[in-house]
C-alpha cells in the first residue's frame, strides 16, 4: 500500500495541508469555479515550513497544459518570488518563513503593473511587475509541487514541507485593510476563483486512476421467520 504523506481537510475553499515529509507522488490540486482570464488578483494563505535556508520553497503554482501561468515560492536566499509566465520574477525582501505560521498575501494588477507582498498584514514596498499582463485561463494550481509538465512528474526535493492552510484567491485587489483584517483574525471574503481537489498519485504518474474498490457487500439479515400462532 502506498503511504499518504499529506493530510487534507478541506472545508469549502480552506483547508490544513500537513507535509511532514518530501513527496514526488501527493499534491492539491486547485481546478477554477469558473474559467477566467485575470487581469488582477490576489492570493493568500497562511504558511509554516521547517526548510528555513535549506532550499527553495515551492508555495503555488498555477499552470495551463503549454506553459507556467503563476509560481510563488521562497527562494534560497529567503526572498519570495512571484513569477507571471516564463522569464525574470519580482522578488521581495522580506522575512524567512520558519515554524511559526506566517500570513502571507500577494497582490498584482496588470493595469498599473503594482505587485505587492504582505507579511502578517505589513505591507512591502510596491513593484512594478509585466504591467498589461494576464493570467490565461484554462489553468489548474497545484500546491505542493512544482509542476514542470501538466500534472506531470514531480521531484521530491522541490516539493512543500512544512504545513499550510486558508489558501484562497481573489480575481480582484483586495485593499491593505482588508488584508490586515485577515491576518489578524477576521474571515474576511471568501476567494472566487478556486476551489479544491485532493488527489493523490498512483505508482509515479501523478493523476492516475484510483484504485478499483468493490463494492461493499449488503448487510446480513437473518432469514424470515413466521410466528407460530397456536
Amino acid at each position: 500500500r502506498m503511504r499518504l504523506p499529506a493530510v487534507v481537510l478541506l472545508a469549502t475553499l480552506c483547508f490544513t495541508l500537513v507535509s511532514p515529509t518530501e513527496t514526488s507522488n501527493s499534491y492539491v490540486e486547485m481546478v477554477p469555479v469558473k474559467p477566467r482570464t485575470l487581469r488582477a488578483f490576489t492570493l493568500c494563505m497562511r504558511v509554516a515550513s521547517k526548510l528555513k535556508g535549506e532550499r527553495e520553497v515551492n508555495l503555488f503554482a498555477y499552470r495551463t497544459r503549454d506553459s507556467d501561468e503563476l509560481k510563488v515560492r521562497r527562494e534560497l536566499d529567503g526572498r519570495y518570488s512571484t513569477e507571471l509566465s516564463v522569464g525574470v520574477p519580482v522578488l521581495f525582501e522580506v522575512p524567512q518563513l520558519g515554524a511559526l505560521e506566517t500570513h502571507l498575501c500577494i497582490t498584482c494588477d496588470s493595469k498599473s503593473g503594482a505587485a505587492t507582498l504582505f507579511m502578517d498584514g505589513s505591507k512591502s514596498m510596491t513593484k512594478i511587475y509585466k504591467k498589461g499582463h494576464a493570467l490565461h485561463s484554462g489553468g489548474r494550481v497545484v500546491i505542493r509541487q512544482d509542476p514542470d509538465s501538466n500534472l506531470g512528474k514531480f521531484d521530491a526535493k522541490q516539493s512543500f514541507v512544512g504545513e499550510m492552510h486558508d489558501v484562497n484567491m481573489w480575481d480582484s485587489v483586495l485593499s491593505a485593510s482588508t488584508i490586515r483584517d485577515m491576518y489578524s483574525g477576521d474571515r474576511g471574503p471568501r476567494g472566487n476563483v478556486f476551489r479544491l481537489i485532493h488527489r493523490r498519485a498512483q505508482s509515479q504518474r501523478a493523476g492516475g486512476r484510483r484504485p478499483h474498490r468493490p463494492p461493499h457487500p449488503p448487510p446480513h439479515r437473518p432469514p424470515h421467520r413466521p410466528r407460530h400462532r397456536p
